[in-house]
Parts: structure tokens; C-alpha cells; sequence
């Protein structure tokens, strides 16, 4: 068994996992990183299709210390975003600690504090601490039909290109960006295009006035407070989309943000031309027919389920297995009361590009790791002490977070006064092992 105690094990070498492993690096803090695909990059490497791009843009979504290049779009694409983070890992010599084509199988905690890992290979180390990076758009969500389908059935992760689409009829399930990019591209190059969606979305431009509307609040000092943000959209919504009536469609039953926002104005140009047929949600299926809750029924060939993913972490026993919904219940973000060492990262949806958040929070990380290495009990502990509360959703709003991460940094020194603190008041803590 490699002798790894000293070091942290950041599993994912994704967009995430690397912002973190830059920022471990330059505070010096020794890790290995494993990736369980060929390459690195995530789920810009395995998970998308070729024609996808981004919604947020390349200003919000860059690392803020490794812009993107200036000849790249405003929403660059898959292989923009691939060479890019391979540029990034180059940039910062962040190849040599990745291991690829490594699978964890289990993590779970032993004695004194320590982790061990086990790789599908049968391999075991023991860490210090794991950094849990892994991504959330792996782990598929399927909806559960009644009835058999003659036709094919595909999650979004299982599409990649239109040839897939080319001269079928089909059915996309779903309101989120990928379901409405796969029924732009069927409307494309399909026989027909049905969407079926259980409740109407926001459907937000992309831009406005030329301007990527994600960039529209970036430049405002203070930033943009969530209700005006909000009418701010919504405004925007009604110059561009006009009313959900217009394309018979029913009005969202949500505020705009409090759901993931979906960025497209190609549904609702196809809706218009006839290309895409909006459809409530699916009651049954029938051979080669699907019936729709508003009692009509059409004939398809393929139905895309773009129905998401679940946050999946199926190495952890069941004790640390803290996901609720779609909630990972830690404070911070990233830690846990109970267990020091073990960290969840990536798993919130950020209404805005990761990657300046990463740049912001990597730093911040760094620093609380440095300050667990003083103390004996979790810094989750620590922030519960001091009145934080576990989260109640998924959903991330980036000029928040962007406020939290300026005053913990300014507080910094009034956090580890607290930890010691509590760290005094429970001098026998100690991780319960975990038998396998």
C-alpha cells in the first residue's frame, strides 16, 4: 500500500476537479487525483454532444486567472471548452498527479482520522482527506412510463450527433437546455419533433441588445440584488419571447430562478414554423404511439429522455451518503459535522459559469484546509457552531455565493479563532471507523 496519509485524493478531473487541484497546488497542500475516464476534462470529454455549447458565457465561465482566448464565441463549444481545459491543466502543470482509467469502489473512514480508498483494481491507499469532484451529470434520471415502446429509448447523456435524430420521429422529454437543444436539432434534421414538458419553462434568450444576458449583471457594482435580477429577466422574457399564450403554451407555475434556467430561443422559433409540437406531460405508452396528458396521442420512432441526472456518490457507505433530493446536506458547501476530511465539491447548480466561482472558492478551500490541519474536530462542526444552516436546495445564486466567499476571507481570522474554540470543546472527537 502506497504511503499517501500526508495527502488529499481529489476524485474528477472535470472542470471542477481541476480548479481545485490548481488551487491545492498553489497553496502547496500535496494530493493525487484520479479520473475514472481515459482523459480529462469531464463531462465536457464523455457527457455532451458535438453540437453543444454553453449557456452561460465565456466571460462568466472561464477561470477569472486563465481566460479563455479572446477568438473564442461568446458561448464556445464542446471542443472549445475541451481544448480549453486541456490548455488549463498544461498551463498550471496539473497532468503528472492524474492517474486516468481509475474508478474508485469505496471510500470510507478508519482509524485516526484517516480515509481509505479502494480503486476497482483491488488497490487500496489511505488519505488524509478526499475531495469529491465527481460531476452530477452522470448518474441518469429516467421518468417511469406505463405502457411498452416499440420505438427506441435514450437518455440525453446516450445523444451525440443529429445523425441520431436524422429523418425520425421524435419525442424529447423534458424543459431543461439539453432537451431544448435536442429539439432544436430534431427540428432540424428530424421527420417530426414533439416536446413534452410537464410544466411550461422561462425560456430566457441567450442574449440581448448583442449582450450575453448572463453578462448583463456582471458589470454592475454593487451586484444586482436577486429581485432585480429577477425583473430584470423577466423583462427581458417579455421584449423577446413575448407570453407563453403566443406559442400555446401555459404559464410557468414558478418564479423565474427558482428553477434551473433554460437559455434558448430556438424552441421558440420552431414552435413558431411548425418544427416543434409542445406537448404536455406523457400519461402512457402504446407501441409506437405516446399518449399525453391532454388525452392526444402521436407516432414516434425515438424518445429522448432529457430528464436529468441524479447526485450520485455510489462509492460511500451508507452513512455518508447525505444526499436528499438533489440537496447534498453539508455546511459551507463542502463539509460535514460529523466526519473531517471528506469534502463535497460541484455539486450545487450554479445559475452562472462555474469557473469563476471555482477560481474564487479554490483559494478559500485551500485555506480552511490549512486550518483543519489545526484542529481536530470538522469544520463542519465548526460552522454549524457559529449558525450556519444545512442547504434546502440545489440551486446556487453566483452573486451570493460571490458575497459569502468576500466575507469569509475577511473574516478569515474570526473563523479559526472560532474553530479553536471549538475544537476545545471537543477534545476527545475522533471519526467513527466504518467496517466494510
Amino acid at each position: 500500500m502506497l504511503d499517501t496519509t500526508e495527502k488529499h485524493l481529489i476524485i474528477g478531473a472535470g472542470f471542477v476537479g481541476l480548479g481545485m487541484a490548481q488551487a491545492l497546488k498553489a497553496a502547496a497542500i500535496p494530493y493525487d487525483q484520479v479520473d475514472a475516464s481515459d482523459d480529462i476534462g469531464g463531462n465536457w470529454y464523455h457527457g455532451v454532444y458535438e453540437t453543444a455549447h454553453i449557456i452561460s458565457s465565456r466571460k462568466i465561465t472561464q477561470f477569472t486567472h486563465f481566460p479563455m482566448p479572446e477568438d473564442y464565441p461568446d458561448f464556445p463549444s464542446a471542443q472549445n471548452m475541451r481544448d480549453y481545459l486541456n490548455a488549463f491543466a498544461d498551463h498550471f502543470e496539473l497532468r503528472e498527479p492524474i492517474e486516468l482509467n481509475r474508478t474508485v469502489s469505496e471510500v470510507r473512514p478508519i482509524e485516526n482520522n484517516l480515509w481509505e480508498v479502494t480503486f476497482a483494481d483491488g488497490e487500496q491507499r489511505i488519505y488524509k482527506g478526499v475531495l469529491v469532484c465527481n460531476g452530477h451529470h452522470w448518474c441518469k434520471r429516467f421518468p417511469k412510463f406505463e405502457g411498452e415502446f416499440n420505438g427506441e429509448i435514450i437518455h440525453s447523456k446516450d445523444y451525440k450527433r443529429p445523425e441520431q435524430l436524422r429523418g425520425k420521429r421524435v419525442l424529447v422529454i423534458g424543459g431543461g437546455n439539453s432537451a431544448c437543444d435536442i429539439a432544436a436539432e430534431a427540428a432540424r434534421v428530424g421527420a417530426k419533433c414533439v416536446l413534452s414538458m410537464r410544466e411550461s419553462v422561462w425560456f430566457i434568450p441567450k442574449t440581448f441588445a448583442g449582450v450575453p444576458v448572463a453578462d448583463l449583471g456582471k458589470s454592475w457594482m454593487p451586484p444586482l440584488p436577486a429581485w432585480f435580477g429577477r425583473l430584470m429577466v423577466y423583462w427581458i422574457i417579455r421584449l423577446t419571447f413575448g407570453q407563453h399564450s403566443d406559442y400555446g403554451l401555459p404559464k410557468p407555475n414558478h418564479r423565474i430562478f427558482e428553477k434551473h434556467p433554460t437559455l434558448n430561443t430556438e424552441v421558440p422559433y420552431y414552435i413558431k414554423h411548425g418544427r416543434i409540437i409542445p406537448k404536455p406531460g406523457v400519461r402512457q405508452l402504446k407501441g409506437w404511439k405516446v399518449e399525453f396528458l391532454d388525452g392526444s396521442c402521436e407516432e414516434f420512432d425515438l424518445i429522448v429522455c432529457a430528464t436529468g441526472f441524479y447526485v450520485a456518490y455510489p462509492f460511500f457507505p451508507e452513512e455518508l451518503q447525505r444526499v436528499e433530493g438533489a440537496v447534498v446536506k453539508c455546511y459551507g458547501g463542502s463539509f460535514l459535522d460529523d466526519y473531517k476530511g471528506l469534502y463535497y465539491i460541484g455539486w450545487e447548480q450554479i445559475r452562472g459559469g462555474v469557473g469563476s466561482l471555482v477560481a474564487a472558492y479554490g483559494p478559500l478551500f485551500a485555506r480552511y484546509l490549512k486550518l483543519q490541519d489545526e484542529i481536530n474536530v470538522p469544520l463542519g462542526l465548526v460552522f454549524k457552531e457559529m449558525g450556519q444552516q444545512l442547504p434546502t436546495t440545489h440551486l446556487a445564486d453566483p452573486q451570493k455565493i460571490f458575497r459569502q466567499f468576500q466575507a469569509a476571507n475577511a473574516s478569515f481570522n474570526r473563523i479559526a479563532k472560532k474553530a479553536h474554540q471549538v475544537d476545545a470543546q471537543y477534545p476527545n472527537f475522533s471519526n467513527r471507523p466504518l467496517q466494510k
